[in-house]
C-alpha cells in the first residue's frame, strides 16, 4: 500500500493526490497535523534521504527558526514542527520519495 504524508491544505499535496487518483492508484493519506508521525517513521525518512531532502527550507516554519535551530535540525524539533518536512513524502514499499514529480510517480506505480 502506498502512503502519502503531508498536510491536506498543501497545494503540492492536492496535485499529487489528484494525479494518483486519475491514474487509479489507491493510497493512504496521512496528515501530519491530524496524525503526527512517530520518531521511527521520521528517522526512516532521514535515513533514506538525508536531512537536506527531508527539510523544506522554503517553508514559513523553517524561515521562522532561529539560526541555531536551522544549524541543528533534530528529530525532536521536526516532530514538534511537522511542517518542516518537505511534502509530499511518498512511501511505496521500501522506497521513500519527497516532492511531487509526475515522471517519478509514474515509475513507482
Amino acid at each position: 500500500m502506498i502512503k502519502m504524508y503531508g498536510i491536506k491544505n498543501c497545494d503540492t499535496i492536492k496535485k499529487a493526490q489528484k494525479f494518483l487518483e486519475v491514474q487509479g492508484v489507491e493510497f493512504e493519506f496521512i496528515d501530519f497535523r491530524q496524525n503526527p508521525i512517530d520518531e521511527q517513521t521520521l528517522q526512516s525518512f532521514v535515513d533514506a534521504l538525508g536531512w537536506d531532502k527531508v527539510i523544506n527550507k522554503r517553508s514559513t516554519t523553517y524561515r521562522n527558526l532561529s539560526d541555531t535551530e536551522k544549524q541543528n535540525i533534530t528529530l525532536a524539533l521536526t516532530l514538534k514542527n511537522p511542517t518542516l518536512i518537505k511534502r509530499p513524502v511518498l512511501v511505496t514499499g521500501s522506497d521513500i520519495n519527497v516532492g511531487f514529480n509526475e515522471k517519478l510517480y509514474l515509475s513507482l506505480i
